[in-house]
């Protein structure tokens, strides 16, 4: 990336679109040496030296000697970011539970809380008073003033205003929950869909580094995506997320989803039905399906049980392959779950079945790396966006 001046570019704007880049590829990449920042930033090293040096004055990086030498003579010194020098306070909504975590530069969580809200209402004001309840002592605790604020939530949301225009499963129509958010905590509050945060998690932090044009399924109760298309999230009008693959229609007569529809992918392969494959209630907890999961890994085989739930979920991901041509699918949440031999199987399938796979010589098909983490990591670096490009 070049990042030098242009003619009538003030040289203001230029060195602070300089520093914010040079923040961001610390906070993305963690500790470089100098060479390696003007390399990678197409900058000269007198430009790194002062950068570093007035981020170094800001408390936002140090320098050090590396722990571990290579080579002989004097080691060059490492620029690290600041984690506590710019903190946000990141929030993940799900159907039965909230996660909270302070994250500083460089994504490190220094801090976290949680608890569960399942209710027969999810009464979107108990949950915005839980959030602050809980946000104040884990502030007061750490001694850090977050910055700003990211929010993850299930359903469509509209990035601009931070309304949840719509989140069925938690019973949730047109909440301004950023509004709300943002007056209550006095921080500039960030919203966007869980899935969506997901794959920007994946691909900064998890399984998809390097991969610029990715996929990021995820199951809880329902089954939502998120798109990275040329290192990028890909939305559609209005901003709004694309990748609702859960009410891909893929079995016309089957059961009806909460959509109005009949058949939606996630009928076949969400929560209840994957508690259906493995002969549990369908109101099993998440613990019980993820510890018989674990047990069925312990055998290296594709289990019986699950050969059906399998063929639906092969559908639907080769759906998706044909439709967006990832390089890779991650599959999050409970599907992280699954025995290595069934995700081993479901590559197999899409590669053999999905024409844009095999123009890409193979699709793949890998469990995230970042578990439940991913969605509340995501939430924090929507609020580093901006945070980021302010310094």
């Amino acid at each position: 990336m070049t990042t030098t001046s242009t003619a009538g570019t003030r040289p203001d704007d230029v060195r602070r679109h300089n520093r914010a880049a040079l923040l961001r590829r610390l906070h993305v990449h963690g500790p470089s040496t100098r060479a390696t920042l003007a390399t990678d930033l197409g900058l000269n090293r007198s430009t790194i030296k002062a950068l570093v040096d007035g981020l170094a004055e800001d408390g936002l990086v140090e320098e050090r000697v590396p722990a571990q030498r290579s080579g002989a003579g004097r080691p060059s010194l490492l620029v690290l970011p600041q984690p506590q020098a710019a903190v946000v306070l990141a929030i993940d909504i799900r159907v039965e539970r909230a996660g909270m975590a302070l994250v500083g530069i460089g994504g490190e969580i220094l801090g976290r809380g949680g608890w569960n809200i399942r209710s027969t209402t999810n009464d979107p004001r108990e949950v915005f008073t839980k959030i602050v309840d809980t946000a104040g002592p884990l502030i007061d605790e750490l001694g850090v003033q977050p910055v700003a604020a990211g929010v993850s939530v299930p359903g469509v949301v509209r990035h601009a205003d931070g309304f949840v225009h719509e989140a069925p499963n938690l019973h949730w129509t047109d909440i301004p929950l950023g509004a709300w958010l943002s007056r209550a905590l006095q921080l500039p509050v960030h919203m966007g869909n869980d899935a969506e945060l997901g794959a920007v998690a994946e691909h900064l932090r998890g399984t998809a580094r390097g991969y610029d044009d990715l996929v990021y399924i995820s199951a809880e109760v329902g089954v939502g995506g998120g798109v990275i298309s040329n290192g990028v999230s890909l939305r559609g009008a209005g901003g709004h997320h694309v990748g609702e693959v859960g009410h891909m229609v893929v079995r016309p007569q089957g059961r009806q989803c909460y959509c109005g529809a009949h058949g939606c992918w996630e009928t076949e392969v969400g929560e209840r039905a994957l508690s259906r494959a493995l002969g549990l209630d369908e109101d099993s907890p998440v613990g019980a399906i993820v510890h018989e999961l674990r047990l069925l890994a312990a055998d290296g085989e594709i289990p019986d049980k699950l050969t059906e739930f399998g063929d639906w979920l092969a559908l639907g991901l080769t759906n998706v392959v044909n439709l967006l041509c990832p390089q890779l699918v991650v599959l999050g949440d409970l599907f992280t779950a699954l025995p290595p031999a069934v995700v081993e199987h479901l590559e197999a399938v899409v590669r053999e079945r999905s024409l844009m796979s095999r123009a890409l010589t193979g699709t793949r098909v890998a469990t995230s790396a970042l578990g439940t983490d991913a969605k509340l990591l995501g939430a924090a670096e929507l609020a580093f966006e901006t945070v980021l490009a302010d310094w």
